[in-house]
């Protein structure tokens, strides 16, 4: 598993990486459980909360932000794209 962007929050990200790869792999793939059903979720909030107080330390949150506002009206524009291509095979003619 990879380290947390925020050394401080190493120890809190592998717990929560761990519990969800077991709940991942024991549970969701054999269909015993839902994608919202994840007792992992006190660890995850647990983790985000330690990182956004370690961003915002750094004064990394507000680059996020200004990145986030910088492509928002780009975003808008690629999320609602539908595809312009599409795959179509067919049988070679030799």
């Amino acid at each position: 598993m990879s380290a947390s962007l925020a050394s401080e929050c190493n120890e809190v990200k592998e717990k929560y990486d761990s519990c969800f790869l077991k709940w991942y792999s024991e549970k969701y793939l054999r269909g015993l459980g839902k994608a919202g059903d994840n007792e992992c979720t006190g660890l995850y909030k647990e983790y985000q909360k330690c990182l956004n107080v370690a961003l915002k330390q750094k004064g990394i949150d507000k680059l996020l932000e200004e990145a986030r506002e910088d492509n928002r009206e780009n975003d808008t524009v690629h999320m609602n794209r539908k595809c312009e291509y599409s795959l179509v095979l067919e049988p070679a003619s030799y």
